[in-house]
C-alpha cells in the first residue's frame, strides 16, 4: 500500500469511527431514555393503577418488548447489511430510532385517550427495538472492518462507548429536567422534552453518516461474491450463518448473558431499587448511574486496547467473572449504607464503570472475530439481539420479582447475576478453544510492518 492509499485508508477509518460513535450515542440515548423513564413516569401516566408493583411491572413489560423486537431488526438489517452494504442500513436504523423516539414524546396519556395510550407506546417501543436491532452490528463493523488487524479491539470498542455516553446523556437530561422542574411539571410535560431532543440529534447523525465510505472488507467480499455468482447458488445470510456456525452462535449467545443481565440490573433496575426499596431521591439514583457511565466511557476503549495485546477472550472472560462476583458486595453496600450516598454511588460506579466495561468494550471485536465477512453483520446481530431478549429485556422484570418475593432483599437477584456470569465464562472458554484470538497474528503483523519500514 503506497502513502496515498495509506492516507486514504486512515481517513476512512477516522470517518467511520466518528460516524459510528455519534450514531451509536443517538441510538442508545433513544433506547435507554425509555428504560430510565419507564419506572419513573410510564407506570403512572400510561399504566395507572392502585397496585404500584403491577404498574411498574407493566411499564417494564413495554421496556422488554423493545428487546423482543431487536432480533427481528438484527435479522432484517443483518440480511441487507451483508448483501447491500453496512452504510445504507445504518442510515435507516438512525431514521427508525429517531422517529420512534420523537413520536413517543407526543403520545397522550391514559387519562386523555384511554387504552390507545399504552397501545401507541408499545408500538413505537417495538419500532425502537427494530431500529436498534440493526444498529449495533453495523456500527461495530464499520470500525472493525476498517481498522488494521492489530488494532481492531481498540477501534471496534469506540462505538461501544456510544452505549455509555447514550446512558450518560439519557440520565443527564432526565436528571436535569427532574432537578429543574417540580414533580408535577416533570410528569406533565418535562419528560417529553428529553424524547423530542432525539429528532435534532438524528438529523446531525444522518448528515455525518452520509459522508462515510463502505468498509474495505465488505467491498472485497462483494467483488469476490460477484465473481463467483455464476457458479454458486445464493444462500440467505441467516441460513448460511445457522448452517455453518450453529455451535458458535449458541456459545456467543451464552457469553453475551452477563452483559445483558449486568447492564440492566445496574443501569436500569437499580434506579427503581434505590428509589422504591431504599427511598433515595430520584436525582441521586440517576446521578449514580450517570457517573458510572462516565467512568465506563473511559474504560471501554482501555479494555479494547488491552484485548489487542493480551487476547479478547481473556479480557472478556475475566470481566464477566469479576462483574458477576461484584453484585454481592455492591448490593450489600447499597442496602447496608443507604444513608451514605457516596458509598451507594461507589457500589454502582466500580462494578458498572470498570468490570462491565471489560465485557462490553471487548464484545464487539470478540464476537466479530468468530465469523467471516460474508455473514458477519447477520451473525453478530443475531447473537447480540436474540440473547438480549432474555439477558436484557426480561432482567428488570426478573429483578423486580426476585427482590419483591424476598421482602426487598437483593440476594436472590445477586445469585441470578452470578449464574449469568458463570455461564458467560464457560462459553467464553469454549470460544477461545475454537477461534484464534488473533493476538499472535496482530503481533506478527505489527512486527512485519516494523521490519518493512526498517528495510
Amino acid at each position: 500500500m503506497n502513502s496515498s492509499e495509506h492516507g486514504q485508508a486512515r481517513t476512512n477509518l477516522h470517518r467511520a469511527t466518528i460516524s459510528s460513535l455519534f450514531g451509536s450515542i443517538i441510538e442508545w440515548y433513544d433506547f435507554f431514555l425509555y428504560g430510565v423513564v419507564a419506572g419513573l413516569v410510564f407506570d403512572k401516566l400510561y399504566f395507572p393503577g392502585e397496585n404500584e408493583f403491577i404498574s411498574t411491572m407493566l411499564a417494564y413489560g413495554t421496556f422488554a418488548l423493545g428487546f423482543v423486537a431487536r432480533p427481528l431488526g438484527g435479522i432484517i438489517f443483518g440480511h441487507f447489511g451483508d448483501t447491500v452494504g453496512r452504510k445504507k442500513m445504518l442510515m435507516l436504523t438512525l431514521l427508525l430510532m429517531g422517529g420512534a423516539t420523537v413520536a413517543i414524546g407526543f403520545i397522550p396519556t391514559y387519562a386523555q385517550i384511554g387504552i390507545w395510550a399504552p397501545i401507541l407506546l408499545l408500538f413505537f417501543r417495538i419500532v425502537q427495538g427494530i431500529g436498534l436491532g440493526g444498529e449495533w452490528g453495523g456500527a461495530v463493523l464499520m470500525t472493525y472492518e476498517s481498522a488494521p488487524q492489530a488494532r481492531r479491539g481498540f477501534f471496534s470498542s469506540i462505538p461501544q462507548t456510544g452505549m455509555s455516553l447514550g446512558l450518560v446523556l439519557a440520565s443527564g437530561v432526565v436528571g436535569l429536567l427532574s432537578w429543574q422542574l417540580s414533580n408535577e411539571a416533570f410528569l406533565s410535560w418535562g419528560w417529553r422534552v428529553a424524547f423530542l431532543l432525539s429528532g435534532l440529534m438524528a438529523l446531525v447523525g444522518g448528515y455525518i453518516r452520509n459522508h462515510v465510505s463502505e468498509t474495505p472488507e465488505f467491498e472485497a467480499m462483494k467483488q469476490k461474491a460477484t465473481a463467483a455468482k455464476s457458479t454458486e447458488k445464493p444462500v440467505l445470510p441467516l441460513v448460511d450463518t445457522l448452517r455453518r456456525y450453529p455451535r458458535m452462535i449458541l456459545a456467543c449467545m451464552g457469553a453475551r448473558m452477563i452483559d445483558g443481565v449486568f447492564f440492566n440490573v445496574f443501569g436500569v433496575y437499580s434506579l427503581n431499587y434505590l428509589t422504591r426499596e431504599l427511598d433515595l431521591p430520584r436525582t441521586h439514583a440517576l446521578l449514580g448511574v450517570m457517573m458510572s457511565a462516565v467512568l465506563m466511557t473511559c474504560f471501554i476503549p482501555f479494555w479494547g486496547a488491552v484485548a489487542d495485546r493480551v487476547g479478547k477472550a481473556r479480557v472478556y472472560g475475566l470481566g464477566a467473572l469479576f462483574a458477576a462476583l461484584s453484585a454481592f458486595p455492591a448490593f450489600y453496600v447499597m442496602q447496608t449504607f443507604s444513608d451514605n450516598i457516596y458509598l451507594v454511588w461507589l457500589a454502582i460506579i466500580i462494578p458498572f464503570g470498570i468490570f462491565h466495561a471489560a465485557v462490553f468494550g471487548t464484545m464487539s471485536s470478540f464476537f466479530s472475530s468468530c465469523f467471516d465477512a460474508k455473514v458477519r453483520y447477520t451473525a453478530i446481530s443475531f447473537v447480540y439481539q436474540l440473547a438480549g431478549v432474555v439477558a436484557g429485556g426480561l432482567t428488570p422484570i426478573i429483578a423486580t420479582v426476585l427482590t419483591d418475593i424476598n421482602g426487598g432483599d437483593p440476594w436472590l437477584l445477586c445469585l441470578y447475576v452470578l449464574a449469568a456470569g458463570l455461564l458467560s465464562v464457560a462459553c467464553t472458554r469454549w470460544i477461545a478453544r475454537h477461534v484464534p484470538d488473533q493476538v499472535t497474528y496482530a503481533r506478527n503483523e505489527t512486527a512485519g510492518a516494523a521490519q518493512t519500514s526498517i528495510s
